[in-house]
């Protein structure tokens, strides 16, 4: 009798969980049966009258959007930001304006060039973008774990990506042959290689690296006056990589090692945190230096710009929807707010039109208007409509500026962009000057302990092995020549190339 009870009891808490909520369309119509497809008698063709049928397929058709063309794949965490001083005097951004001001954020953290199935092992630059929402809209610090970058000017940033991209006839992706054919005639990439090949290439995690935003940005105060700025992002957790032995042990068995370690860490209580330091520079100290400061192929070195800290982030929230928080968060250079603006950085200048480009194509027109991308304060504009256009729009029939009949709607001169002048007023397409290609790669080989160097050494000469191109690997090793003599020479030794080897496949691209 009491078996009998106990299954009548587990029946009626079965019966309830069944039917707590019922199953409806995207209309918020109820569902009768999820299970049987609408037919023509048991065994007759399906009904195009199943409108529940054909919505549950055009979802799940839809499901996917465009994958990102880089940094595919990542994890996404909210936290909070606490400034650490007041910066007033040097930028109106309210973010930096009291010591102790708590700003919400929220962090995606992503490998850059490979597919978003990809697994987190492979050596690869890591993206590191934070989207701020201050009290003036969206502030978006767009960067990487490593502080420098392969290519100066926008103009070379899509013939880079396809280079590490899948072969257009093979489908095989970063193939060295590809990757060392694009960067035998890009010597200011040989900075950011030393620093990709090297155990830096391979992060242990997300939590454990540290990051930077790569390029310097103009930071203006209340008079107008420009102070130029570079960030970077030191993880208290500490920063870790591994060598390539080790990133190939994870691999073999774990796709997801950073996202979950990320996750997981995060949902028991140990919220990773990382202290935000920047480098000032006043545009009248650039002519003192022998690279050009808005190259983003070069570090600022703290003997000419030492580290201020700004504050500290706090990552202390999962998602609780990866596509709609992760996969949908749009980030880009572009979402700056007063006292924020973009410098003259070349490449900086094209990230301004891509990103939100390419955010349009993949997420729509409105992506702005999505949760994880929205501002926390109200957005006032006439832009309107459009795909999936869900703001909500109080102007009646005003939708134009200026308005005599609503002139409270206006700009305020207060937030114009600072005032450049420039001495020359001629348009010009060159290099920039003082390019200084490769004595930052040099002091960085110099920098690193002996196991770093072998490291280096044994990633980046099995990469060249499969090159396949004796001019290509002569052409590389000149590079690396030329900012460290033991680096080049010892690279040389590891394929085996004599120094007359090296010079005729110099002497036949010459020719």
């Amino acid at each position: 009798m009491k078996k009998l009870l106990s299954l009548m009891a587990i029946s009626a808490i079965c019966t309830q969980l069944t039917f707590a909520q019922t199953l409806t369309t995207n209309g918020g119509a109820p569902v009768g049966d999820n299970q049987n497809s609408k037919t023509v008698g048991n065994n007759g063709q399906v009904l195009l009258e199943d409108i529940h049928l054909i919505e549950k397929l055009a979802a799940f058709d839809r499901e996917r959007i465009p994958e990102r063309v880089v940094h595919a794949r990542g994890a996404g965490a909210y936290g909070e930001f606490v400034a650490a001083a007041d910066f007033s005097e040097v930028t109106k951004a309210k973010i930096f304006s009291a010591k102790g001001k708590i700003t919400p954020l929220f962090v995606r953290m992503s490998t850059v060039v490979h597919q978003a199935g990809s697994p987190e092992t492979y050596r690869d630059p890591r993206g590191f973008a934070v989207k701020f929402y201050t009290e003036e809209g969206n502030y978006d610090l767009v960067g990487n774990n490593l502080p420098v970058f392969f290519i100066r000017d926008a103009i070379k940033f899509p013939d880079m990506v396809h280079a590490f991209k899948p072969s257009p006839v093979t489908n095989e992706a970063s193939h060295p042959r590809r990757v060392f054919d694009f960067f035998s005639n890009v010597p200011e990439a040989t900075h950011m290689l030393t620093w990709l090949f090297s155990d830096y290439g391979t992060p242990a995690n997300f939590r454990e690296m540290n990051a930077s935003g790569v390029h310097a940005f103009k930071w203006v105060n209340n008079k107008g006056e420009v102070t130029y700025v570079k960030y970077t992002w030191k993880s208290q957790q500490g920063e870790r990589n591994l060598t390539q032995t080790e990133a190939n042990a994870i691999q073999a068995t774990q796709t997801e090692h950073a996202t979950m370690d990320l996750f997981n860490h995060i949902k028991e209580g140990k919220f990773p945190k990382w202290d935000l330091y920047v480098q000032l520079l006043k545009a009248e100290d650039f002519a003192k230096l022998d690279f050009n400061p808005l190259d983003v192929t070069k570090i600022w070195p703290e003997a000419i710009a030492k580290l201020h800290l700004a504050g500290t982030m706090t990552l202390n929230k999962n998602v609780e929807n990866y596509f709609q928080e992760v996969e949908q968060a749009a980030f880009a250079p572009g979402n700056l707010v007063p006292g924020i603006e973009a410098s003259e950085d070349k490449l900086l200048q094209g990230r301004l039109f891509s990103y939100f480009d390419t955010q349009r194509h993949r997420l729509g027109g409105n992506f702005q208007q999505l949760p994880v991308n929205a501002s926390k304060v109200p957005t006032n504009n006439y832009n309107q409509n459009g795909y999936m256009s869900m703001k909500k729009h109080d102007f009646g029939d005003i939708n134009y500026q200026p308005s005599t009949n609503r002139p409270e709607v206006k700009e305020d001169t207060k937030f114009k962009y600072s005032v450049s002048t420039f001495d020359q007023v001629a348009t010009a397409q060159a290099k920039i000057s003082k390019p200084n290609d490769f004595k930052q790669a040099g002091e960085l080989y110099r920098s690193f302990s002996k196991k770093d160097q072998d490291n280096l050494i044994a990633n980046l000469s099995g990469a060249l092995k499969v090159v396949g191109s004796p001019v290509i690997v002569a052409k590389m090793i000149s590079y690396f020549y030329q900012a460290d003599r033991e680096y080049g020479m010892r690279l040389a030794k590891e394929l085996n190339l004599s120094r007359e080897t090296l010079e005729n496949s110099l002497s036949n691209l010459k020719k």
